[in-house]
């Protein structure tokens, strides 16, 4: 069995033409035809058969398939990792990231580190909260950044980087638009607008509220940040977010405004695999993180 072999039937069974796939893999058809028919003698199945002017793949071929590409996906990742040890500064980085993270911060950290690493590439991966702690745990990604971080993950090394506000953010008419900061409380009667329930930012902005003495009223939900900020705008409520989301800009027809008391808050950092080596690149990543916040840390 040959790895072209391999590739030829994934690109045939793609495009369901043998001539389609030929003419992408830039290989002669009659090539392609051969070792796939080599493929089959081998494993004693047929893999394709034709359906009028069409290749259509077989029920046996599906099952096949789907190892072929998992084992090709699963070398091209081997050959990655060689890259990286190789060039610790080049190869691609797995990196997963939640909404609140991917406005302002994650777009400015990979073109900082793109400026020490250029030849670096990014592969992102955006996903709910327990689905970034799975996959790092998994092995899916290597290095993720969440927010707040999970200290208590027995499999994980967790890093904070840094600590932000939680901010409210109100309808441009609302009576307290015009306040420089406000109590948790004062929006007691208020229609809230928050992420679904089992989503840690929820939680941080429930919590809040409790300790601020009461149960907030959610009149509506959203799964990311632009749908809350959409909602607020609307008018449909007031939210509670992190204040980074809001460092480029605030949304029209509403007014971001610090709370005083309680003070709500939330860690950000990264978590890598704590009983499994991440690769050269994201070493050098993670340290870079590091530093680069200590250094945000002097100029304060």
């Amino acid at each position: 069995m040959e790895l072209r072999q391999l590739r030829y039937l994934i690109e045939v069974a793609e495009r369901q033409h043998v001539t389609e796939a030929a003419d992408h893999l830039n290989v002669a058809q009659s090539a392609v035809s051969y070792q796939i028919t080599k493929l089959e003698e081998e494993l004693g199945v047929k893999l394709l058969e034709r359906v009028g002017r069409n290749i259509k793949i077989t029920p046996i071929g599906k099952i096949f398939l789907q190892f072929a590409i998992n084992a090709l996906k699963t070398l091209d990742e081997g050959k990655e990792k060689v890259e990286e040890y190789l060039n610790p500064l080049g190869g691609t980085l797995h990196i997963g990231y939640p909404s609140s993270l991917s406005i302002y911060w994650l777009p400015n950290l990979i073109s900082a580190y793109k400026e020490v690493a250029p030849n670096v590439n990014f592969r992102l991966r955006h996903g709910s909260y327990a689905y970034l702690i799975d996959a790092v745990k998994k092995g899916e990604i290597d290095l993720a950044f969440l927010g707040p971080v999970p200290m208590k993950e027995p499999d994980l090394e967790a890093k904070i980087l840094f600590m932000e506000n939680i901010v409210a953010l109100i309808p441009e008419r609302h009576p307290l638009a015009d306040k420089r900061s406000l109590n948790l409380s004062d929006l007691r009667t208020d229609p809230f607008v928050l992420f679904p329930d089992g989503y840690v930012l929820r939680k941080i902005a429930v919590d809040a509220c409790h300790e601020a003495g009461f149960e907030p009223n959610i009149v509506s939900e959203g799964e990311d940040m632009d749908a809350l900020k959409g909602l607020v705008s609307a008018g449909i409520g007031v939210s509670l977010l992190p204040e980074s989301t809001f460092y480029d800009s605030v949304p029209r027809f509403t007014v971001k405004v610090p709370i005083e008391t309680p003070k709500a808050m939330r860690t950000v950092g990264i978590i890598i695999p704590k009983h499994r080596d991440i690769g050269p690149s994201e070493k050098n990543f993670y340290q870079f993180l590091i530093q680069f916040f200590n250094r945000l840390d002097q100029y304060k």
